[in-house]
């Protein structure tokens, strides 16, 4: 899995990219990689307004609120199932919510 934060260096930006850090920590992930995007032509391949947050191409947060560590753990967590197929991984079995 690869999450891109995306920002020209802000603090804002920067605290997403500490959030997504310690994200990965508390989720003990050593198969994600993390990328910090400053490039503004890159940024606006995705985002038109920064923080934003990539995790494996999926556009996953532009701007504000910023997400917070817990949510960006659930957006890591739900992008590693793949619900197209309409099954669940478990939970209430509506195929899309990832409980």
């Amino acid at each position: 899995m690869i999450i891109k934060v995306l920002g020209p260096g802000c603090r804002n930006c920067q605290i997403v990219y500490e959030n997504v850090l310690k994200a990965v920590e508390e989720l003990e992930r050593t198969d994600i990689t993390v990328e910090y995007v400053k490039e503004p032509s890159e940024i606006s391949k995705y985002v038109m307004v920064t923080p934003g947050l990539v995790i494996d191409e999926v556009v996953e947060h532009e701007g504000k609120p910023l997400p917070s560590v817990d949510v960006i753990k659930e957006m890591i967590i739900n992008e590693e199932y793949d619900f197209s197929d309409g099954e669940s991984s478990g939970g209430c079995g509506c195929g899309g919510c990832g409980c």
